[in-house]
């Protein structure tokens, strides 16, 4: 999946998240839409690749593209580091719920992501799509939509509390 999918879905995560959270839904949609870029430091022509190419060029070259950073040990290495060092709880859930979305995406590839790594299995879903394809944008327009749900729900809700 491309880069804006991996936000949208970070987001859309968040939010359906945020209905059953008492944490600020701001705070976890932006964490959210952070921490959906950060399983891609490994691919250099990535949106956080770009940023930041040394790290991105390292990683690749320890572990390769969807493999560490694709996996439930990255998710769990992430959520202990994440919840030592960052004190406001709605930050570190928000990335560790972007990074899920993310894996989770990227498992509805061809490709697929090395879930248990260090095992070399690739995990993906029955029904795959291509990076790029014409199934991807209808599955950002369907995330699309859904944010704009969970937001309108979040707000009715906020009303309805004031």
């Amino acid at each position: 999946m491309q880069g804006n999918t991996h936000i949208v879905g970070g987001i859309t995560a968040a939010l359906a998240f945020a209905h059953y959270s008492n944490d600020n839904p701001l705070i976890l949609v932006g964490a959210s839409a952070i921490g959906a870029l950060l399983p891609d430091i490994c691919h250099r022509g990535s949106k956080i690749g770009r940023k930041f190419p040394i790290i991105s060029k390292l990683v690749n070259t320890f572990f390769g593209h969807r493999s560490f950073t694709h996996s439930l040990l990255f998710l769990l290495l992430m959520m202990v580091i994440l919840h030592t060092f960052i004190p406001y709880k709605a930050i570190s859930v928000g990335i560790i719920i972007g990074m899920a979305s993310h894996i989770l995406l990227d498992m509805c590839t061809k490709k697929g992501v090395k879930l248990f790594f260090p095992a070399s299995i690739a995990v993906r879903f029955p029904l795959t799509t291509k990076t790029g394809s014409k199934v991807e944008n209808v599955v950002l327009m369907l995330l699309v939509i859904c944010s704009i749900y969970f937001s309108y729900q979040l707000i009715v809700e906020f009303i309805a509390s004031a």
